[in-house]
């Protein structure tokens, strides 16, 4: 590298619980002069957006020199969270999002903002998520494969009876839909009030020993929450190569 010359860094991103709150992890691709590194870490119990913001951070603490960082990630909650200036306007109230109540994860926040502030620059770009962008295809595998493995992290930050809308600023919600049941396509999502539509999971080998799978779940696409049905839920017959659905 030339004395003085400022890396550029390509980061893409992306994170997922399942079901959200649930076992969860992130995928992290970092490209450097054509050079890629995989990255990834699963939790035991935490949300879609904690993975999607943990996912750029560990990218970000991964860099040993000041750098130009392009990140790219599907979540609008984290390009929102610092373009917009949620997260730079809670901390600048000591992290309380109005006088009664603190941003959600406000831990995973500060932690961002100081690690955006130690670069020379940092970008982020939308992309849309599941539509066949490769390296966003990649982190989703390396996400979920994070959170299905043994090595799974416990995420300390995580306040589970936290129950708000952290996709909207962490704007609090009090309409019925929160304790209906979300059994088919079209119902309200509990966390958001979003109607959920119908997603098949991807084609996956049966672990030993397991019983059944789901044939297709549930899905929020405003704010991500995963809704496993049993009425989706199928047995695992014996086909020789025991791959479903």
């Amino acid at each position: 590298m030339v004395w003085n010359e400022i890396p550029d860094i390509i980061l893409y991103s992306d994170g997922g619980a399942e079901p959200n709150p649930g076992r969860g992890g992130f995928g992290v691709i970092m490209v450097y002069k054509g050079i890629k590194k995989e990255f990834s870490q699963g939790y035991v119990l935490t949300t879609n957006n904690r993975m999607e913001l943990m996912g750029v951070i560990y990218g970000l603490e991964r860099l040993k020199t000041k750098s130009i960082v392009k990140v790219f990630t599907d979540s609008q909650y984290v390009i929102n969270g610092i373009e917009k200036g949620w997260a730079q306007k809670w901390k600048s109230k000591n992290w309380f999002r109005n006088k009664n109540d603190k941003a959600i994860n406000f831990d995973l926040w500060d932690r961002l903002l100081q690690l955006i502030s130690t670069q020379e620059k940092v970008t982020f770009k939308w992309v849309k998520g599941h539509d066949g962008h490769p390296e966003n295809e990649r982190c989703d595998e390396l996400a979920m494969s994070a959170l299905n493995s043994d090595n799974l992290l416990a995420d300390v930050g995580y306040e589970p009876k936290i129950r708000q809308n952290d996709d909207d600023e962490g704007l609090d919600f009090s309409g019925s839909f929160k304790n209906a049941k979300v059994k088919e396509e079209g119902d309200l999502c509990k966390k958001c009030g979003t109607k959920v539509i119908k997603r098949n999971p991807k084609k996956k080998t049966a672990k030993q020993g397991q019983t059944y799978y789901f044939e297709y779940y549930l899905f929020c696409p405003s704010c991500k929450t995963m809704y496993m049905v049993e009425d989706a839920k199928r047995e695992i017959g014996n086909q020789g190569d025991n791959l479903f659905p």
